[in-house]
């Protein structure tokens, strides 16, 4: 029998999670610079074309579908290729149609992909991205996915140390921290950005840039919430702990910059959303409404010093993924270690503070340790090898005329149109007497 309710909660989960991509699209063109907006934008909107095909032909079945004897601790099998074998099946538990939570779970893995992009802004091929995005999607996410949601091994931790199970509700190891990992394995193989370090690489638009978080938030209830599975309590606290985690992090990111540089930021407050957002993911339905105020307190406070790591390291994570993504999804999932309480309607183990003794931070640990190592490493073999067989970065002429004109015809802004009828209105101002006067001037 279908469950109506909890149907119509998980169809509306994957539409919210879906306009999640359009948001990052924004908040990433806002960050870049004008002349490479489009070229950023395009990387988020290519990630949806490119891997929501790759999801139903083999991605939903390599992360759910049974594996294959000891090969199931890693990677799923072949049973749903090309979802036909689901299209009438019922979730017996949930009551929803197992094609919903394919739909559900294909904007997870397109957000993944698409998070990664912004960390090589300003300098890779478009052409040489589309062909990372899939190849990383079959190598990274879909084995990693299946570890921690389907059968694989981080799943079955517990059965093979006796410790508690890993608790990643929503994605902080699937999909944060693994995007993370992945952005310092690209941004390592491409390099810095030319000027990095000297020139001003500001963000461009951040009105852009707010729109975007908003987008992100809002969307991200239906992440944290639909991973419920079910319009039920567990749903209603993932989604107060979400707005909770957030808030916090964004006024514990206002204060550091306050304290640090005597100002508070546009730029900052969307920052330390994110890194709310980030961190709550893993513990959404596990940790007490005051815990998600401060694992988002704490994260958005760390965040907000992670990101100028960049500079320390000499690494060109143009626009935060490792510092936002991959530091807040470890936050958010160590903090289980200490924050998760057994007082809520969602299963799991409880942390140090609650009496759970040190066992779930030790599973933990091991869990972000795993995916991180495994991710970093293929991601920087997939990255070469795309690197030398066909160039994954961009000439430095390119680089320096801006993405947008270069690889697609196209500017966000008509500047060329813009001179032109500035140089008309100058003209057109000038009197007999040649003295020019300003077309803004009133004259």
């Amino acid at each position: 029998m279908i469950d109506t309710g909890n149907t119509a909660w998980l169809l509306m989960s994957a539409a919210l999670v879906m306009l999640m991509t359009p948001g990052l699209a924004f908040f990433y063109g806002g960050m870049s610079r004008a002349k490479s907006v489009l070229n950023m934008m395009l990387m988020s909107f290519g990630s949806i074309a490119v891997i929501s095909v790759l999801w139903v032909a083999v991605g939903h079945s390599l992360t759910y579908a049974p594996g294959y004897g000891p090969l199931e601790l890693f990677i799923g099998g072949f049973d749903y290729v090309g979802l036909s074998n689901i299209i009438t099946e019922v979730d017996e538990e949930g009551g929803f149609p197992l094609l919903v939570d394919a739909g559900f779970q294909m904007m997870f893995a397109v957000i993944t992909v698409a998070l990664i992009s912004g960390a090589i802004a300003d300098r890779a091929k478009f052409g040489a991205w589309l062909l990372f995005a899939p190849v990383w999607a079959l190598l990274v996410y879909f084995p990693v996915a299946h570890w921690v949601w389907g059968d694989g091994w981080v799943a079955r931790l517990h059965e093979f140390t006796g410790l508690p199970e890993v608790i990643d509700f929503a994605g902080g190891t699937a999909v944060h921290i693994n995007a993370g990992a992945a952005a310092l394995a690209l941004v390592i193989v491409l390099g810095r950005r030319k000027g990095f370090g000297s020139e001003s690489m500001r963000p461009h638009n951040l009105p852009f840039v707010l729109l975007g978080a908003a987008l992100l938030w809002f969307g991200w209830f239906g992440f944290n919430g639909g991973s419920a599975y079910a319009a039920n309590e567990e749903a209603a606290l993932a989604l107060v702990n979400t707005q909770a985690a957030t808030a916090a992090a964004t006024a514990a990111w206002m204060l550091v910059e306050r304290l640090r540089y005597g100002k508070v930021s546009a730029l900052g407050f969307a920052s330390g959303a994110i890194a709310g957002l980030v961190a709550i993911t893993p513990a959404a339905a596990n940790v007490t409404p005051m815990g998600a105020v401060a694992v988002g307190a704490i994260s958005g406070a760390v965040c907000a010093y992670a990101i100028s790591w960049k500079f320390k390291f000499k690494y060109d994570d143009a626009l935060d993924v490792v510092g936002i993504h991959m530091v807040g999804g470890i936050v958010g999932c160590l903090a289980l270690g200490f924050l998760a309480s057994s007082a809520v309607p969602g299963e799991g183990a409880a942390g140090l503070i609650y009496g759970g003794g040190v066992g779930l931070l030790v599973a933990q640990a091991i869990s972000v340790i795993g995916v991180m190592a495994y991710t970093f490493v293929v991601t920087w073999v997939i990255a070469k090898i795309i690197d030398l067989v066909i160039g994954f970065r961009i000439a430095e002429e390119v680089e320096t005329n801006g993405l947008d004109h270069e690889l697609h015809a196209e500017s966000a802004y008509a500047f060329d149109e813009l001179d032109e009828l500035e140089e008309e209105a100058v003209s057109s101002s000038t009197p007999p007497g040649g003295e020019t006067v300003s077309p803004r001037s009133g004259g």
